[in-house]
Order: structure tokens, then sequence, then C-alpha cells
């Protein structure tokens, strides 16, 4: 790829354009990382850790806040640097990569928050078999699938974006090297090369979100016919928190990606684009997980372990 471009290296020009406020993005965006990573590491150790918590449901989640803890530490520390520096250069093959990374792990997201989906789908209308469609063996096939999936998609997009020739423009009018804002600098007719990354969005997006929808349609049927209202509450609130996290995550990856690069526009896509490589990655553990009084109970009876001795609620 470097013998077929001029370009060597990447501007990144982020908030540049704020100017002094960056200092205040500094601190703001330093305290969300620092909360994303406390929040997910907290979950990963409380899950590994409590036996109660070694179900498909935690499992999956587990793997989730793994996923969004390298998904966050591929864009966020260079973000934060660029913040504070006025050389904010990224090389050819570095911006491929932080691309490549970038990808894999937010497809891998979108397809777990799928599966995820499924697990309530099968633990809700299917109790009975639930032990049989989700058994542990079944877990790391699917956990697998999504990694794998996620990575070889990005992959396949990263090298319809870096096969292309750079010879004008190097700025990236972007805090990361994200696919729009990139592929505007080439140097070549790029429609064919958007057309396969929008069909490939459109796979990784609407396919998982398509059978989300039909989980749900499936769960909201059978909680209806629950005799009680504890009951519904009770089935339903295993869903809320997944619901939540689907809702904000598909909503502003499906504006960014679902559609042509030609409709790419700097500002409002930043905007939309620090929703979701810094919001969802806050509500994960904020609200899917340290909200879930099962996990609270677990925090509380590790730290009790550690010669605390706190007041469960």
């Amino acid at each position: 790829m470097a013998n077929s471009t001029s370009v060597t290296e990447f501007l990144l020009l982020g908030f540049s354009s704020l100017g002094q406020l960056q200092l205040v993005l500094f601190v703001i965006f330093l305290s969300l990382y620092l909360i994303i990573l406390c929040g997910n590491i907290t979950i990963i150790s409380v899950i590994r850790l409590d036996c109660s918590l070694h179900t498909p449901m935690y499992f999956f989640l587990g793997v989730l806040s793994t996923s969004e803890t390298f998904y966050t530490i591929v864009i966020l520390p260079k973000m934060l640097i660029n913040l504070l520096s006025v050389l904010r250069t990224l090389s050819f093959m570095s911006c491929a990569a932080q691309m490549f990374f970038f990808l894999g792990f937010a497809i891998t997201n979108c397809l777990l928050l799928g599966v995820m989906g499924y697990d309530r789908y099968a633990a809700i209308c299917q109790p009975l078999h639930y032990p049989i469609l989700m058994s542990w063996r079944v877990c790391g096939q699917l956990a697998a699938t999504c990694i794998v999936s996620g990575f070889l998609t990005s992959l396949a997009g990263t090298i319809l974006v870096f096969s292309l020739p750079f010879c004008g423009s190097n700025k990236v009018n972007h805090y990361f090297c994200d696919i729009s804002p990139v592929i505007r600098l080439a140097c070549a007719d790029t429609h064919i090369n958007e057309l396969v990354i929008f069909i490939g969005g459109v796979l990784v997006l609407v396919v998982p979100l398509f059978f989300i929808c039909i989980s749900y349609g499936f769960i909201v049927r059978t909680i209806l016919r629950i005799p009680s209202a504890k009951g519904k509450r009770k089935a339903f609130s295993t869903c809320i928190s997944h619901l939540t996290v689907v809702i904000v995550h598909y909503g502003c990856a499906s504006f960014v990606y679902l559609r042509p690069s030609a409709r790419y526009t700097s500002g409002k896509d930043r905007l939309v684009t620090v929703t979701y490589t810094i919001i969802t990655p806050l509500l994960n553990p904020m609200v899917y997980s340290l909200r879930n009084k099962d996990v609270q109970m677990a925090i509380w009876k590790i730290i009790g372990k550690a010669g605390f001795s706190p007041k469960i609620s």
C-alpha cells in the first residue's frame, strides 16, 4: 500500500478549531475515559471472581466489556494526546491499523449485542431448553464467531480504503482514522469502494438489529402472557439495560455508516461519533451492569472478602 501513495502520514485535525476549549475537552474526556476503564475492568473482574455470575448472560457481558475496553484504547489515548499537542500526525500504516482495530471491535460489539438479544429470548421464551440452547460450548462458539467475523469484516473494509491512492491533502477532519474522512482524501474514484463498504455496513448493523427486533417481538409476546404484574416486571427488567445500549449504539452507528461518504459532514459526525466512542462504552458498566442487583451484590461480596463489611441494601 505504501508504494501506491505519496502520502506517508495523516494529520488529525480533531478539535483544533475549538482553540483553548480543547483543555476543557481534555479534562472531560480524560475523566470519562478513566470511568470507562474502571467500570469495565470492575465488571470483568467481578464476573470472573463471583461464581453466581458464571451464566451465559454475564459471560457475554464480560466479553462485551473486554471488547469495549480495547475499543476505547484504540481511539481515546491518541485523541487525548492530540488535544494537548501541536503535532497531531499519524503514519500511514498507523492510521490503517487504528481503523482496522476500531472497526474490528466496533463490529464485534454489534454482533455481541445481537447474540445477547438471542440469549434473552432463550432465557424468557425457552426456559426449559435454555441450558441446552445456551450451553458453555455454544456460548464460546458464538463469542468466537462474533470476534472472528468482526475482524474479518474490518480487514476487508480497511483494505478497501487503504488500497486507494492518496496523493493530495493528508488532513483528516476527525479525531481518529474513520472510514468517511479518510476515504474522502483518496485521489481516485471511490464509488465502488464506498458501495462495498456501505453494503458491509448494512450487513453488520441491520442484520443483527433485525434479529434483536425479532427476539424482542417474541419476548414481549411471552411477557404479556405472564399472569402476574410482578412476573412481567421481573422478566422485562432483565431486558431494559440491553435495549438502552442497543438503541444508543445502533442509532449513532447507523447515522454515521448507513449512508454514502459524500454526505459526510465533519462537525455533526464528530458529535455523533463522540456518542458511540465514549458515551456507549460508558453506558455498558454504568447502566447495564453497575445498576444490576446481582452485580452490586457480587461487588459487595468481593469487598467483604477483602476485609470490609458493608451493608447490602
